[in-house]
């Protein structure tokens, strides 16, 4: 049996009574506290995620701007230094590698944060691509990641660094930030998979438990807590932020999964999947990704299939009961005739029809 990859902090999790499970071949906490109770924390207070198994890859040297033109769907060449933003990778038929955050760290020098369970996957697709001479290195080892998500996320953090944390915009970073009692600098960006505003934060392996431990103190007695996996992907859903092997794959494309600000077919560079994509951007898709509220009793899981009548029609992507709505939903692919709000459908349930209406998403956007 294969042993489980574990994060420089998975000595800490022991600490806060984590509840640990296999995590795409990684030992990471689903729960400390409990998924719902961490999921208020988190939109109500701050909450801290150790997401440490993400890949960093980088690009570097003469040619890396025109390289990630060509792989990537957003127009990298917009990004000017302490800038990032949210991409995709796709292959021929436009289905999705994977979607990642593009750092441009300074002239010639770019980190792809990547899905850790494609993590080789992304690796080997670059440099199988690579005809432009390009430096592409695997980092992920180097780097802790944590994420400071929450409305009081910023608050707690700036009493531990003299960088101005508000002047950091949205999609922006700082790369040479200082914490206090930490002794390597950080990259600190205002991104999150939360809904919520907030950090992510890379420092370098070693001095990741410092800064962990660090900010709780800190937070203590702002209601700060721990958060795991559990509690990550309720959040991330009410928000509608895609989950890559869900909402995301290699057979659904970035227009399908609703995010077509990311694909810039407009963009002079041929990138992969463009034809298909522009097609998709300027007649439609045959399917798309909606959001469900169940009529009838029951939760929409994911792989759960959808039906018009007797017609197949699509399959759920992911689906719970919303810890902040109260309200069973659900993201769907579904054909395009159905897509329009109000539209009934149903959802096999344990071999039964269950009602739900197709309703506007993202179910939860924060004040």
């Amino acid at each position: 049996m294969t042993e489980l990859k574990r994060t420089p902090l998975h000595p800490e999790y022991e600490k806060w009574g984590a509840k640990t499970i296999d995590f795409g071949g990684w030992d990471l906490p689903v729960q400390f506290a409990g998924i719902k109770h961490e999921h208020e924390t988190t939109r109500t207070k701050a909450g801290l995620f150790d997401v440490s198994h993400m890949g960093e890859i980088m690009v570097k040297g003469m040619g890396s701007e025109d390289f990630l033109q060509r792989m990537v769907t957003n127009d990298v060449s917009r990004l000017t230094p302490k800038r990032c933003q949210y991409t995709f990778m796709c292959n021929t038929n436009g289905g999705t590698i994977d979607d990642f955050i593009v750092y441009k760290l300074q002239e010639d020098l770019y980190m792809l944060v990547v899905n850790a369970a494609n993590r080789e996957k992304d690796f080997n697709w670059l440099t199988s691509h690579n005809d432009s001479g390009v430096t592409i290195e695997d980092s992920s080892d180097n780097y802790v990641q944590l994420a400071l998500q929450g409305p009081e996320a910023e608050r707690i953090l700036q009493r531990l660094t003299d960088t101005d944390l508000s002047a950091i915009k949205s999609f922006r970073f700082e790369d040479t930030v200082h914490f206090t009692a930490v002794g390597a600098s950080a990259i600190v960006s205002r991104t999150g998979y939360t809904g919520e505003d907030g950090f992510e934060i890379y420092l370098d392996a070693a001095e990741g438990r410092d800064l962990w431990n660090r900010i709780l103190e800190e937070g203590r007695e702002d209601g700060l807590e721990p958060i795991g996996l559990g509690a990550r992907d309720t959040l991330r859903f009410e928000a509608k932020l895609p989950l890559y092997g869900q909402e995301l794959s290699e057979d659904i494309t970035p227009v399908e999964a609703g995010m077509p600000f990311a694909v810039k077919v407009k963009k002079e560079a041929a990138f992969i999947g463009k034809d298909v994509l522009k097609r998709q951007k300027d007649n439609g898709p045959d399917r798309k990704l909606v959001g469900l509220e169940m009529i009838d009793k029951g939760i929409p899981r994911t792989g759960y299939r959808v039906f018009d009548s007797d017609k197949a029609i699509g399959f759920v992507t992911t689906g719970t009961q919303s810890p902040t709505l109260h309200k069973r939903i659900g993201l769907a692919l579904v054909n395009h005739a159905y897509t329009d709000l109000g539209t009934v459908v149903s959802i096999e349930v344990r071999k039964k029809q269950l009602e739900a209406v197709v309703v506007e998403t993202p179910f939860y956007k924060r004040d």
